[in-house]
């Protein structure tokens, strides 16, 4: 039998924790029960620097009850940075990590699923939703579209995929080689290759609290996944900076032109081309400075991405 770990990121959590961790418990106690997971498996809770009772009610589980097991990093992180410290902590303890959110909106019924395609080989399973009936239509507007402009920007992320996923020991092995210091999850693992598969599921309600993840958080998300994986955008600027030098050129043999034909204002050839030619050559020098500083960024900071402040685990 293998041993399962389930990973879970907090961040003010206190709302809906205990009802997770009820269902979680009662699901790999039914695994367990069908043989399909050891008694070594665990619920870990990761506590991405939360400022209501989270952390206490994370110890208070584990006092009760050694399944779960508690991460405490020394400060907020942010959702992706938090995932990744629980994966890199279990990562030695497990055969394998299945990641999902705190709020209950993973479907934990296709558990069962997740676990018997890395029996038969995978090394990592994508949970992938089969609808967004739930999803507003701004909220599916906006989600479909994210993942249309990924692809046409050349990155390789799993469709209508979010962090719910389970990932052998060998795939977290290969994912701590990836050093980038922001992440985005979603767009590395599928870098890693090995045998994969999906399973689909419909996304629950959230069980209570409000998502930590409003429009302005979700455009930041979408955003660092675009810069973190492509340099498209600065080569649009490329692209844009030599359109406009080549129409400034354009606009100055018309003006040469009308000013010749004495149908001008006395100046005003001088001001549009300067203003044009100008206009292109800033943009054209911009795209080809950031074509270097956008990679250089990306990897200059080296900062840690995450520090564990407590680890509990029976």
């Amino acid at each position: 039998m293998k041993t399962i770990y389930f990973v879970i990121p907090c961040y003010n959590e206190e709302e809906v924790l205990k009802e997770t961790a009820k269902r979680l418990e009662e699901k790999m106690e039914s695994l367990m029960e069908n043989k399909k997971i050891s008694e070594n498996s665990r619920i870990v809770f990761i506590d991405d620097g939360s400022k209501d009772s989270t952390w206490s009610i994370i110890e208070e589980l584990n006092k009760l009850d050694e399944k779960f097991s508690g991460i405490k990093l020394s400060r907020n992180r942010g959702h992706q940075n938090a995932l990744l410290a629980g994966l890199m902590t279990v990562k030695e303890k497990c055969d394998a990590a299945i990641s999902l959110d705190a709020d209950l909106q993973d479907d934990i019924n296709v558990v069962d699923k997740f676990i018997d395609r890395f029996i038969d080989g995978c090394e990592i399973v994508y949970g992938v939703r089969s609808d967004r009936k739930m999803d507003t239509i701004f909220k599916r507007t906006t989600a479909q579209g994210f993942y249309r402009v990924m692809k046409v920007l050349g990155v390789d992320i799993v469709y209508n995929h979010a962090d719910y996923r389970l990932m052998s020991k060998r795939s977290l092995d290969e994912l701590e080689n990836f050093k980038e210091v922001n992440l985005f999850l979603r767009g590395i693992v599928p870098l890693i290759g090995f045998k994969s598969d999906i399973v689909l599921y419909e996304r629950n309600e959230r069980y209570a609290g409000e998502s930590k993840y409003p429009l302005k958080k979700m455009l930041l998300f979408a955003f660092e996944g675009i810069t973190s994986f492509s340099v498209k955008p600065i080569r649009i600027v490329l692209g844009v900076g030599i359109v406009m030098f080549l129409s400034s050129l354009v606009a100055l043999i018309y003006s040469l032109v009308v000013w010749i034909l004495g149908k001008t204002v006395h100046g005003w050839t001088t001001l549009v081309s300067s203003v044009w030619m100008l206009g292109g050559l800033q943009l054209l020098g911009m795209g080809i400075i950031g074509e270097y500083i956008g990679k250089i960024y990306m990897e200059s900071k080296g900062r840690p991405k995450f520090i564990v402040e407590k680890f509990i685990n029976k």
